[in-house]
């Protein structure tokens, strides 16, 4: 089995939308999925916009995204510990059976997660399967009820070695660079603190 496949199979290309996918399984993927008002409505439709007539990339769509997410606008619900313990069960669980998850965090009001789709689960069934769970969870411990995450999600799958080593050190980063903390270790909701946790219990 090929970690990095240079070459996509043709079924797996979709669209849903304003962005090429791709959902063949084993290809390594970065996924961000976000709360529902985390991001101004009226910004991401220009935005949208701007990649649809060619005067953005995607590229550049999803780093102004990124940049956006790390302000912390909306609810940020993410910062209840019970909620992020939440979304941290509910991933840990399904790694090894729907994916391979080998990096993720949990931010004050997205999700970045890099993993590989296995055993015949597309992504776009793993991210539905994660969000709605987490979704009627959070909703129950908050007592609200309506949107807990946004409909979409981002994805972009990785190419090659340089661009997962690249992929795995912006997401371990991610907290660093929002002036969450000093070093990726010391967020509690990320696997860079989860890998320090279990090489000292070994």
């Amino acid at each position: 089995m090929k970690t990095y496949p240079h070459r996509k199979p043709e079924s797996s290309w979709y669209t849903r939308g304003y962005l090429p996918h791709n959902d063949a399984e084993n290809v390594i993927q970065f996924i961000t999925y976000r709360t529902y008002d985390s991001l101004p409505k009226d910004l991401i439709e220009r935005w949208k916009q701007e990649v649809e007539v060619g005067k953005l990339t995607e590229r550049e769509y999803l780093i102004r995204v990124d940049r956006h997410l790390d302000l912390g606008e909306g609810s940020i619900r993410l910062t209840d510990a019970l909620i992020c313990a939440t979304i941290i069960e509910n991933l840990l669980f399904h790694a090894g059976a729907k994916y391979d998850l080998l990096a993720w965090v949990v931010m004050i009001n997205h999700v970045h997660l890099l993993l590989r789709p296995i055993n015949g689960n597309s992504l776009e069934s793993i991210v539905h399967s994660l969000k709605s769970y987490t979704a009627n969870k959070s909703n129950k411990l908050l007592g609200r009820s309506g949107p807990f995450w946004s409909i979409e999600y981002f994805d972009r799958y990785i190419r090659d070695g340089e661009h997962f080593t690249r992929t795995k050190r912006y997401i371990e980063m991610n907290p660093v660079k929002a002036g969450l903390c000093s070093e990726p270790e010391e967020w509690k909701f990320g696997s860079a603190y989860y890998d320090l946790l279990n090489s000292n219990r070994s």
